[in-house]
């Protein structure tokens, strides 16, 4: 990441310039996805008072963060630590907006996933297993163990439910899970 520093009193000590230079290489990893690794510090002193702003683009958006200290290195730190979370919020929120779509089923797909796909296809390479993300619970209603038999028809292997019996202890969730000898299995979390 190239930094330039603008308004420094005096130069940092070595070991001090070091420390700065590795925290900002960690958040050059960051930034490193569109090749944008470019740092403006300006450093600014009231009375005894040290000022470190740095400017930073990410995605598009500019990055400005402050950090204020009697100490230089402090100030740096605190800008630093700031300009950290800025950018892995704004890298979630890209993250969440940008997903592909086919990875995710629509929120009306059954308690059943679909079958695993290959991740990639073609020759040498291996197949990976893709995971669908359920969001059949919901808010529902608890159910006892008669009504979770009922419910559950021939095609499904196992359902998930919350307990009527235990849902005044807020213990957890219940799955009941279908063996192959056509009996079934309880496990209570």
């Amino acid at each position: 990441m190239k930094v330039t520093y603008k308004g420094m009193p005096h130069a940092l000590p070595p070991k001090m310039q070091q420390k700065v230079d590795a925290r900002f290489a960690k958040i050059a990893k960051l930034l490193d996805g569109r090749g944008e690794r470019e740092a403006h510090v300006i450093v600014t002193q009231e009375r005894r008072m040290c000022c470190a702003e740095i400017t930073a683009q990410f995605y598009d958006h500019q990055l400005v963060v402050s950090g204020t200290d009697a100490d230089l290195f402090t100030a740096l730190s605190s800008a630093i630590e700031k300009l950290d979370a800025q950018a892995v919020k704004l890298r979630a929120k890209w993250r969440a907006t940008h997903r592909r779509k086919e990875l995710v089923p629509p929120p009306e797909a059954s308690a059943e996933a679909p079958p695993a796909k290959p991740a990639r296809q073609g020759g040498g390479e291996s197949s990976g297993k893709r995971v669908f993300r359920v969001n059949g619970m919901g808010r529902r209603k608890p159910m006892t163990l008669d009504e979770a038999l009922l419910e559950m028809d021939k095609n499904r292997d196992y359902l998930v439910y919350r307990d009527a019996d235990r849902d005044e202890q807020r213990e957890g969730l219940s799955v009941l899970v279908r063996r192959r000898d056509g009996h079934f299995d309880l496990i209570e979390s």
